[in-house]
């Protein structure tokens, strides 16, 4: 499967600077690729690799500067790379056609056409999954569930009952959908739990990492926007609100009853405290916490989170504090010295 530099160009709507005619084979990273495939640079601290990668023609920006090696320049070079990706690596069919004779279906259950359902799967009473859904082997879908077409389902996957999924939704390994909230009332020194009787809504085009955990809501809905890309190892509370196409990096924790606006940016190892919410727009830093309500358009960072620009100034004072504290031991001798001469001289 090759494709001249040319015919990747209208492929991925670019233009060729350099030999048109060149073939090209397959793709790779700047720093492995070999001659006959192509690469990419999207971050400028990867342009030093221009004149040192041995692939045949480099993907690149609007903005990026003209060079010797033969380029392709695109509106925006890692989607083309992308594009690029899928065209050599297309996806691979991983789960046999139909129903697999280890699977327990309920009777009551309803599959749309072109399902494909792996060993030891469950789908109990009342589900209504979409058409070509597949679900991988050790899921278990339970009662009420409502699966929209498209929709994969990774192994060992634990859908609760009447948790609803969208359409052209991607759940990985081990993630969790709809058990308990954390809700007990204390009675003494004794916490009594409360019923968690509502439910997870996730929309369309999400994607959901490997082990996520996402609690379905005391009343209500926990909800997971249209868009909305899940890191792995992600922990969602009850009644919490991920708005559209926001993206979030593995190990965050969001408690309960908080509200992330849309097209936020949320770095990994964040802790949002419960009751608070985000705008529109907004990017909180890798390891932040975040205890108050931030607006929109905003970026934060650092435990408080805080504007990023301050919490850097912060942070740069923070590093100077054991030359501050050498400088002022060094002017308390200084002082004790010239006390000592003043008394002497009295």
């Amino acid at each position: 499967m090759e494709l001249s530099l040319q015919q990747i160009a209208e492929f991925i709507d670019g233009a060729v600077e350099g030999d048109a005619a060149i073939e090209i084979r397959g793709v790779a990273k700047i720093e492995d690729a070999q001659e006959g495939e192509i690469t990419f640079i999207s971050n400028p601290r990867y342009a030093k690799f221009i004149d040192s990668t041995a692939a045949s023609a480099v993907i690149v920006g609007k903005d990026f500067p003209s060079v010797a090696k033969p380029i392709v320049r695109t509106q925006n070079a890692y989607y083309s790379f992308l594009k690029l990706l899928r065209y050599f690596h297309p996806q691979k069919e991983l789960l046999d056609a139909g129903v697999h004779s280890k699977a327990d279906i309920h009777d009551s259950a309803k599959l749309g056409a072109n399902c494909r359902i792996g060993a030891y799967a469950v789908i109990d009473s009342g589900c209504v999954i979409g058409e070509n859904v597949q679900i991988y082997p050790g899921v278990f879908v339970g009662k009420g569930v409502l699966i929209g077409d498209n929709s994969i389902i990774h192994a060992n996957v634990t859908l609760r009952e009447d948790v609803q999924i969208g359409r052209n939704v991607i759940i990985h390994c081990g993630t969790v959908v709809g058990s308990d909230g954390f809700g007990f009332a204390p009675e003494g020194e004794i916490y009594h739990k409360i019923p968690q009787v509502g439910t997870v809504i996730i929309e369309d085009d999400v994607e959901i990492g490997a082990n996520c955990t996402i609690d379905r809501a005391t009343l209500g809905a926990t909800i997971i926007r249209s868009g909305v890309k899940l890191d792995n190892l992600i922990q969602i509370a009850h009644n919490v609100e991920v708005g559209a196409n926001t993206v979030i990096a593995a190990q965050t924790g969001i408690s309960g009853s908080t509200r992330l606006g849309k097209n936020n940016i949320v770095g990994g190892q964040v802790g949002f405290v419960g009751h608070i919410e985000t705008g529109d727009g907004v990017t909180v830093g890798a390891q932040s916490g975040v205890s108050k309500s931030l607006p929109a358009n905003s970026v934060y960072f650092g435990y408080p989170a805080r504007p990023i620009m301050q919490a850097k100034r912060e942070e740069a004072m923070v590093r100077k504090l054991p030359d501050l504290l050498k400088k002022l031991n060094e002017l308390e001798t200084k002082v004790e010295t010239l006390s000592s001469l003043l008394n002497q001289n009295r």
